[in-house]
């Protein structure tokens, strides 16, 4: 509350560096990040904010707040075939020399026969993936929880975006991350 010098009652103050919003602004920005996201979910992509997208109209700090929720996390897991769900975060890192591809405990995928974790060439990873397209690391050690993998010596990481969960009986992706 802001001191007063006149006696009348104190006013409250907005907080530094962030103007009050009308509660009508604020549900119809509320609104669209949440109409923006359903879309994104029902065409099976993930989000992920770009200002080359947004008009300037929309560029303020209050609209990036507002659907920064909805962004994808740099290696979080995408599920592809809806009946098998995957999720979880995957992560690159380097260890004595030696780089490993890292899930963490958070990941979960479904349970299937000749679940193999792959290197995949391309952005996203289709649900039917063709030969030359992607590396096998390993089978999959678990089906859910941390795990590590080594990426071969040989290996050049940059050749390949994301890392796939991927059923070799089948030829389906359970899920993929960015990597």
């Amino acid at each position: 509350m802001a001191a007063t010098d006149d006696g009348l009652k104190p006013q409250p103050m907005a907080p530094p560096d962030f103007p009050i919003l009308e509660m009508s602004s604020m549900k119809n920005l509320m609104f669209a990040a949440l109409a923006f996201g359903a879309t994104a979910v029902a065409l099976g992509t993930s989000i992920t904010p770009s200002i080359a997208i947004l008009p300037d109209s929309l560029l303020s700090r209050e609209t990036v707040a507002a659907t920064a929720f909805l962004a994808q996390a740099p290696g979080q897991f995408v599920t592809v075939e809806q009946d098998h769900a995957t999720t979880g975060t995957a992560t690159v890192l380097t260890a004595d020399g030696q780089q490993y591809l890292e899930f963490d405990a958070t990941f979960d995928t479904a349970r299937g026969p000749a679940v193999e974790v792959i290197l995949y060439k391309g952005a996203t990873v289709p649900v039917n993936i063709a030969e030359g397209d992607y590396l096998t690391l390993a089978p999959l050690q678990s089906f859910s929880g941390p795990q590590r993998y080594l990426i071969p010596a040989g290996v050049d990481i940059s050749d390949y975006q994301t890392v796939g969960i991927w059923c070799r009986q089948f030829n389906v992706t359970f899920g993929y991350a960015p990597i």
